[in-house]
């Protein structure tokens, strides 16, 4: 199976603009488990796409979309997946091809992060996401979900947007290093709230979209849903915008946890994928 069921010569690895990665990886989920399902769902939903894209009035699979097979999950710890991600990834880059992950959860987006900016060093990560991911450590280990921000931190600059929940720990390290977070109330009620974020965004970016920045009300399947959160139009509007100002060297899409016999999920996650291809290719 490959994204978007397309046939073989727009889905072969020379001739490919985007080479998709599923990681099914979900060891240190910590509330409701699952996301190791999201990318075979996404993959799934994605054959059943009409592959004419009517907002940019193209069909972007011609573009080539290859799909890697699945990495395969090491049960050692996060850290170990984190490596066998960076070397995946790193082999893609090297063929002039741009990432595209499938999550699993969030903590796979360190092997990602780590690969692209060794490519291009002066990059900086856009993660929308309901929660901050600041964390040090969470359940004893420093690669947990939890913990994704505060690792890309370390790494290269980064922004964050849709943020709705965060422990204390968390909230005093994000004033003291003073990340740029953007609040999803920030973004319901700030007319500018696209320009003021991409403020902050110039030349290489990598984009980590935990599934979970959208409203229950649109995403139901995620593992940690937090209410208040923004529309599948607001994700839309920003990555176009971000697209146009700034080159996106690579993407993931994290943290779909499908439940069974609701599909709508799955298909959002696919179609959103499709078109942050189309707009990377505009």
């Amino acid at each position: 199976m490959n994204f978007g069921g397309i046939e073989p010569e727009c889905a072969a690895y020379d001739g490919a603009t985007f080479a998709v990665i599923p990681v099914p990886y979900d060891l240190t989920s910590t509330y409701q488990s699952g996301s190791r399902q999201g990318p075979a769902a996404i993959l799934a939903a994605s054959a059943n796409m009409e592959l004419y894209d009517e907002e940019l009035q193209k069909v972007t699979y011609r573009e080539g979309i290859f799909t890697a097979a699945p990495i395969e999950v090491d049960a050692r710890g996060p850290d170990r997946m984190v490596g066998a991600i960076r070397q995946v990834v790193s082999d893609v880059l090297m063929d002039g091809k741009i990432p595209v992950l499938l999550g699993g959860e969030h903590s796979i987006t360190l092997g990602a992060v780590q690969a692209v900016q060794a490519a291009f060093p002066n990059l900086t990560v856009l993660q929308l996401d309901a929660h901050a991911d600041l964390r040090e450590s969470y359940q004893g280990t420093p690669y947990s979900h939890a913990c994704i921000a505060r690792r890309i931190q370390e790494l290269c600059p980064l922004v964050q947007a849709g943020i709705r929940s965060m422990s204390e720990e968390e909230a005093v390290f994000m004033k003291e290093q003073s990340i740029k977070t953007f609040s999803a109330d920030f973004i319901l009620d700030e007319p500018a709230w696209i320009d003021k974020i991409c403020e902050h965004l110039t030349g290489d970016i990598y984009v980590t979209i935990d599934l979970d920045v959208l409203d229950p009300a649109f995403m139901p399947s995620t593992g940690t849903p937090e209410p208040g959160g923004v529309s599948w139009h607001d994700v839309l509007r920003l990555i176009r915008e971000v697209s146009k100002k700034c080159r996106i060297r690579g993407f993931d899409v994290v943290e779909l946890s499908p439940i069974p016999g609701h599909i709508a999920p799955d298909f959002l996650a696919a179609k959103l994928i499709y078109r942050i291809m189309g707009y990377l290719t505009a």
